[in-house]
């Protein structure tokens, strides 16, 4: 069962891991570790915030920025608790993995999970049963990885409870990105942000672009939202900015929440992307092709939108296997519609 040395109860600063028991060929008394740090003031009045990067292994975005800041963050600075995981699928991102290679499993489909059940469970467990309870505010950094690249955005899920829905999206919008995105889950159960919706948190995901090439922009975004939440949560001390501060326009807010908002590859091949990402489209449009390999002669597949909306993801490789989702097309919703 996995354990921890930190004691979230005690202020000041700590640093430690989560041990996961785990034996292989040449260990067989070893652990996992995964590095853990806990902030906390003297005094709290504020909430306590989980910040999690490294979810699925290879975004590398989050995990980066929740480094930075578990470095920087000192008691002095906050107003409440702040427990900061930066890799917590930690066996996939020391191997630039989604799925974790230890056990095939895929960390962001396996809650609530099991205390004695594999390494993916075994966190998933942990995070059900102690650090979401003890947390107000989960935040959970995402990005394309290796498989998509996003259009930079702040995104939730459109829970059922209105007030729970109002806080999430005043939080989320206060990552100041250009997009924000509601979206749908079709691709199975376990989710880490439905587990801990459904415990009443407030949740606040990421899709900070994608890929393994990361634009000193996009850090940019993830440090400075990271940041910019925080203030606007109550649990860092400082000004909230706010995009109409930064003399910029406000955020677009957008959904995909129909199966056919998510444009999967008819048949495997090259892919060819043809819209620039944020970009709007039209229902009807060819927003990319898939070309045959083996037979270039054929004319390429066409990929259809089947809303008017904006490009908000595509598929990062360009090889393609049938089935794999290839673009998302997301339309623009007025916010005060989510009231309802």
């Amino acid at each position: 069962m996995l354990i921890t040395s930190l004691d979230f109860d005690l202020p000041g600063k700590q640093q430690g891991f989560l041990q996961v028991p785990y034996s292989h060929d040449l260990g067989g008394w070893a652990n996992v570790m995964i590095p853990i740090t806990c902030v906390s003031p003297k005094s709290r009045s504020g909430p306590t915030v989980l910040i999690l990067g490294g979810n699925h292994g290879d975004e590398y975005q989050g995990q980066i920025a929740a480094m930075n800041l578990a470095r920087e963050l000192q008691p002095e600075q906050l107003d409440s608790r702040v427990v900061l995981i930066p890799s917590l699928n930690f066996p996939a991102a020391r191997e630039a993995k989604r799925l974790s290679p230890l056990d095939g499993m895929n960390l962001n489909r396996a809650f609530p999970g099991e205390p004695e059940g594999s390494v993916t469970s075994q966190i998933a467990h942990f995070l059900t049963t102690v650090l979401f309870p003890l947390s107000d505010v989960v935040i959970d950094m995402h990005s394309g990885g290796r498989s998509m690249e996003f259009e930079p955005c702040a995104h939730m899920h459109l829970v059922e409870n209105l007030e729970q829905r109002e806080r999430m999206l005043s939080a989320m919008l206060a990552w100041n990105t250009d997009f924000a995105f509601l979206y749908a889950d079709i691709a199975g159960t376990g989710l880490l942000p439905v587990e801990a919706e459904s415990q009443g948190k407030l949740v606040v995901t990421t899709e900070l672009g994608g890929g393994e090439a990361i634009p000193a922009s996009i850090h940019r975004i993830a440090a400075s939202g990271l940041r910019n939440v925080l203030i606007h949560l109550g649990a860092l001390k400082g000004k909230e900015e706010t995009r109409e501060s930064l003399g910029k326009p406000p955020t677009i807010l957008t959904q995909a929440l129909d199966r056919e908002d998510y444009l999967l590859a008819p048949e495997s091949g090259i892919f060819e992307i043809c819209v620039d990402l944020g970009c709007r489209v039209e229902r009807g449009q060819v927003i990319g092709r898939i070309h045959h390999l083996e037979r270039p002669d054929r004319q390429p597949e066409a990929i259809v939108s089947q809303s008017d909306g904006f490009l908000m993801t595509m598929r990062a490789p360009c090889l393609t296997r049938q089935g794999d989702c290839v673009a998302v097309i997301a339309q623009e919703v007025d916010p005060l519609s989510l009231a309802r």
